[in-house]
């Protein structure tokens, strides 16, 4: 179990970090319901998504991608992006460094 609370984001959406150092961090994000939505943001992080569960429509740039289950990819610093949740899931995300911000 995570030390770190869990904290909304968005109308059925949370994040909750589940392990930290200053070079690398890891953060659950749960969608609730499809049509949640990730904000478009960007920052100078490097990101990895993983889907654990559910289904995502990503804007990653200029570019939509559709991902599920088991997909995977980098998004790198700066890299506007955000998704919509079509299937209730969870993102895990990895982010270097760190986003204090987060904490």
């Amino acid at each position: 179990m995570s030390e770190y609370p869990i904290v909304s984001t968005g109308p059925d959406v949370t994040r909750q970090v589940l392990s930290d150092h200053d070079q690398l961090m890891v953060v659950a994000f749960r969608f609730a319901a499809s049509g949640a939505i990730g904000a478009l943001h960007n920052h100078p992080h490097v990101q990895s998504t993983y889907v654990e569960s559910g289904r995502f429509r990503f804007t990653l740039g200029q570019e939509e991608r559709e991902v599920g289950p088991g997909d995977s990819f980098v998004i790198p610093s700066d890299q506007t992006h955000g998704c919509v949740c079509l299937v209730p899931g969870v993102l895990i995300d990895t982010f270097t460094p760190r986003r204090d911000d987060f904490l």
